[in-house]
């Protein structure tokens, strides 16, 4: 029997195993979604909400036991776990209040005696992929819209936080959703891809969402397109962090340091290139490289410790060869530049600058504490760098004027634009990326809308009572 081991990546050993289900089973989990949809749709909005707002409030009411289980799978220092868990508390609470009136029918004046009205209406189940760097907020940021709108969800989450899947399907279940409206499965690394497909193939699933990487964004993409579904990809980022010759250095090292080495910089949105215009290139680098030297490193369970270790130890491996690659090719490390010595998947907290286009440490998305720092002499040569990669998700630009920002900005594509702040998620916003980066958007309105069909009603032959409301 196929089964899935975790392991605490702060100090390799194992967590625990679990049995983990072939297709057969997951098809089983399947139809009892699939069953339950109906009736979880038949519900009043109103009620679905109430019950989106308990989820937020039992997420709370379990933060601690949450938050440890969140750092002993993934390595996140504890006091961002909590901050994690609160966040998507919060979403739940924001689409508790306005997601009834984002789904409200829409009255549109066609003329005459007809009455005409858009509502949005749930498609069915929805297959959720998600990844490990955010493992309560990505699932439930997208849960409570998806569950809001009326629709049943299946989740695949990443194995090696099998332990947090399973206790989200419990918290949604001990706040009171009924029973099959929302499923974890577990399934092993290996059956993954065929376990995906066959669930993207099969007529009860109606769409499918995956965060993660781009090479399971095509996959995945693929199928739905083979299935001629709905899918939404959040793939990778090197979000630019732009510098302008006019800019406050000391906040934007303050931002960088924030942006770059959340999550120990396992993060999609996170700035992984810094783009800093030579005026103040001397002042920033220096002030950066400094600050983080100064980034406590360790126990991601003691409260004063900023940077975890990486996810999983090939994550280590792969960000090793990013550094050492581009340090042979002429990059010159000013802070970190090899993993750490002892247990667990730890690497120290990175700087390196002197690097080109061509180097790993900008020519790929770095997942991971290192920062790559480019010099530019002009904003035009900033906007080219910036727009210089495949990814387009974010993008942050520090000056004193943000009007200079701003027309800097515009020119740099990307999914968010933030001036003078650091990229971040928010429920009020929608959040999603251009190019590789994927489409489709979460968070927002947007996001309430992502899974629902919006059905047109055309009543004539007189004056109805008019569109119906839940």
């Amino acid at each position: 029997m196929p089964e899935v081991t975790t392991v605490d990546p702060a100090t390799g050993q194992v967590l625990a195993t679990y049995p983990a289900a072939g297709v057969g089973e997951v098809l089983q989990v399947l139809a009892g979604v699939h069953a339950a949809q109906p009736a979880w749709a038949a519900r009043p909005v109103a009620e679905r909400a109430e019950l989106v707002r308990a989820i937020g409030a039992q997420l709370r009411k379990e933060s601690g036991e949450l938050a440890a289980l969140m750092t002993a799978e993934m390595g996140k220092p504890i006091s961002e776990a909590r901050a994690e868990v609160e966040k998507s508390a919060t979403a739940c609470d924001f689409y508790a209040d306005s997601g009834p009136a984002f789904l409200a029918p829409r009255p549109v004046d066609t003329g005459g005696q007809q009455r005409s009205w858009v509502a949005q209406e749930p498609i069915g189940v929805v297959l959720a992929v998600m990844p490990w760097n955010f493992p309560f907020w990505q699932v439930l940021r997208f849960a409570a819209p998806t569950l809001l709108a009326g629709n049943t969800a299946v989740l695949k989450h990443s194995p090696n936080v099998t332990g947090c899947a399973l206790a989200i399907e419990r918290v949604l279940r001990d706040a009171g959703l009924p029973a099959d409206v929302f499923r974890s499965i577990v399934v092993a690394e290996d059956d993954v891809p065929e376990a995906s497909r066959a669930l993207i193939a099969d007529d009860r699933v109606a769409a499918v969402s995956l965060t993660g990487s781009e090479r399971a964004g095509a996959a995945v993409a693929a199928a739905a397109g083979r299935a001629v579904k709905k899918s939404l990809l959040e793939l990778g980022g090197s979000d630019p962090f732009v510098v302008l010759a006019d800019a406050d250095v000391a906040p934007a090292v303050a931002g960088a340091v924030r942006s770059r080495f959340l999550n120990s910089g396992q993060s999609c949105l996170a700035a992984k290139r810094f783009v800093v215009h030579r005026d103040v290139a001397e002042e920033f680098t220096a002030r950066f490289a400094e600050a983080v030297r100064g980034l406590q490193v360790g126990d991601p369970r003691d409260e004063a410790t900023q940077v975890g270790p990486l996810a999983r130890a090939d994550l280590r491996e792969g960000l090793e060869r990013q550094v050492r690659e581009s340090v042979a090719a002429g990059a010159r490390v000013l802070a970190g530049g090899a993993p750490l010595a002892g247990p667990g998947a730890f690497f120290a907290p990175t700087v390196v600058t002197d690097v080109t286009l061509d180097m790993p440490v900008l020519a790929e998305e770095t997942f991971g504490p290192v920062a790559a720092v480019v010099v530019v002499a002009y904003d035009d040569e900033a906007v080219r760098l910036a727009n210089a990669t495949r990814y387009g998700l974010g993008a942050s630009v520090w000056s004193a004027d943000p009007g200079h920002a701003l027309a800097v900005g515009r020119r740099i594509t990307s999914g968010a634009l933030f001036v003078n702040a650091v990229v971040a998620s928010d429920p009020r916003l929608p959040f999603g990326g251009t190019k590789r980066s994927g489409y489709g958007r979460e968070l927002g309105e947007a996001g309430a809308l992502e899974f629902t069909n919006a059905r047109t009603y055309v009543v004539g032959g007189g004056v109805p009572t008019g569109p119906a409301t839940e």
